[in-house]
């Protein structure tokens, strides 16, 4: 992804939609939900009612995006945009949020483990053979379970 600066999020003119979605990674239906769910502010509109852009809408969008990747669920990425963002937010708010977001991935590794552990054990008990009792198919049939 291009670096996000004035001069390419267009400052003065600002971007169309497209542009955005180019700069940021963001594809354009996400971009009009976060506005719709209002992640993001409504952008200005040109006279034939384009959206325009301006930095301060692509650096929070990468945001959005980064945090999504990170997996922040959209309630998280909203409290932490509430808090003012990078430089503006206390960091003991900002602790408070992502200590929350560690201990919903040690709950899914701790998840993970678990469903590791019971394919790997079911695999182990799988013949290969072709048989009506698959141990694999009868851990995956909720009629057997």
């Amino acid at each position: 992804m291009p670096q996000i600066t004035a001069s390419r999020a267009g400052r003065r003119d600002g971007v169309p939609i497209g542009e955005l979605s180019r700069l940021t990674g963001v594809n354009i239906e996400t971009i009009r939900y976060y506005e719709k769910i209002k992640m993001l502010q409504p952008p200005p509109r040109t006279e034939g009612g384009r959206r325009i852009y301006g930095l301060t809408d692509a650096r929070v969008l990468a945001f959005i995006r980064r945090g999504r990747e990170l997996g922040f669920g959209l309630e998280e990425i909203r409290a932490l945009l509430a808090l003012g963002g990078p430089g503006k937010a206390s960091c003991a708010d900002v602790r408070k949020i992502a200590a929350h977001h560690l201990d919903d991935i040690r709950t899914k590794i701790a998840d993970l483990r678990k469903l590791e552990k019971l394919l790997a054990t079911t695999i182990a008990q799988c013949s290969g053979n072709r048989v009506p009792d698959c141990p694999v198919l009868d851990i995956l049939d909720i009629r057997r379970s």
